[in-house]
């Protein structure tokens, strides 16, 4: 694929571009081969490109050159590069201005963003998740463990949980988690945010169960915290301390190197009394040459 076939995909991606965030090219998947380290994101007036590694300088330059392209013709206000594969994750603002505040629209719900994080706040490929749970959770109690900041939450209160219990390390995160609801005028009351390490918090967040509805989606990896392939295991072996009857779990896993078999072995091993439902869907934007890797959004029920 030249530089003139990604220009096609992108623009063919954007001629249905509204306010809603959209992935109008992703390359992680290894779908396209020759650009699986590029992503680019319409996030409402922002062109939100991510390097996932260092290219020859003649290549940056090329693709910076046909951003500015796409910026102009669709009349986006702003234009930033973000090289994910530095440290520190820097954003370069390549036109326009960025504002203090900056927010995402997903099915009428409004969102944080911090272009100043690594992950900016919202994991854009877990929509239909985010829908999954927004259509079974009126009158549930929820928990939402690893919820970063608590898009789970938000969709869950909007649809009116009886409660929802957010667990995670980041008190950063949770911080925005607030905030999320706060711009939905979403009522707090029956939120709780907790900032806690959940490897080692059982006994805390059982307080607040059984619950009816369990969101697990953990990073496949977090350096002195998390590695899914030993610690996934540990959760789903304490489901049915925190599980009510029928209880559903929605099980996410975004880790390429694990399979969709990995989830249901450590199921069918650690916790019997779920049962396999299916498989969430993906979105067509993120496309991926190997389905069973690609990010695995499993529902079980007791």
């Amino acid at each position: 694929m030249n530089i003139e076939e990604l220009k096609l995909i992108i623009k063919n991606n954007l001629n249905n571009k509204t306010d809603e965030v959209k992935r109008v090219f992703h390359g992680r998947g290894n779908f396209y081969r020759a650009y699986n380290f590029l992503t680019i994101d319409s996030i409402d007036k922002i062109l939100y490109v991510s390097l996932f590694e260092k290219i020859p300088l003649g290549l940056e330059e090329d693709l910076k050159k046909l951003f500015l392209e796409i910026y102009e013709e669709y009349e986006f206000e702003t234009l930033l590069l973000q090289k994910r594969f530095l440290s520190n994750s820097p954003i370069e603002l390549i036109k326009g201005e960025l504002k203090e505040d900056s927010f995402t629209l997903e099915n009428d719900l409004k969102y944080t963003l911090n272009f100043k994080n690594k992950n900016i706040g919202l994991f854009f490929d877990m929509k239909k998740g985010r829908e999954f749970i927004s259509s079974i959770c009126e009158n549930k109690n929820v928990l939402n463990l690893f919820s970063y900041t608590c898009a789970f939450s938000v969709v869950a209160s909007k649809s009116k949980a009886s409660k929802v219990v957010n667990v995670d390390m980041s008190k950063g995160a949770l911080s925005q988690g607030r905030k999320n609801h706060h711009i939905n005028n979403l009522d707090t009351k029956n939120i709780k945010f907790m900032p806690y390490n959940i490897l080692k918090s059982w006994s805390r967040i059982r307080k607040d169960g059984p619950y009816d509805i369990i969101i697990i989606d953990p990073p496949s990896f977090q350096k002195g915290s998390f590695a899914a392939t030993k610690d996934y295991e540990k959760i789903i072996k304490k489901l049915d301390e925190l599980a009510n009857d029928e209880c559903v779990v929605l099980a996410c896993l975004n880790a390429p190197e694990l399979d969709v078999q990995f989830l249901k072995d450590i199921f069918s091993k650690n916790a019997r009394s779920f049962q396999y439902v299916k498989r969430l869907s993906n979105l067509d934007t993120f496309p991926s040459s190997d389905e069973e890797r690609s990010l695995k959004n499993l529902v079980f029920k007791k």
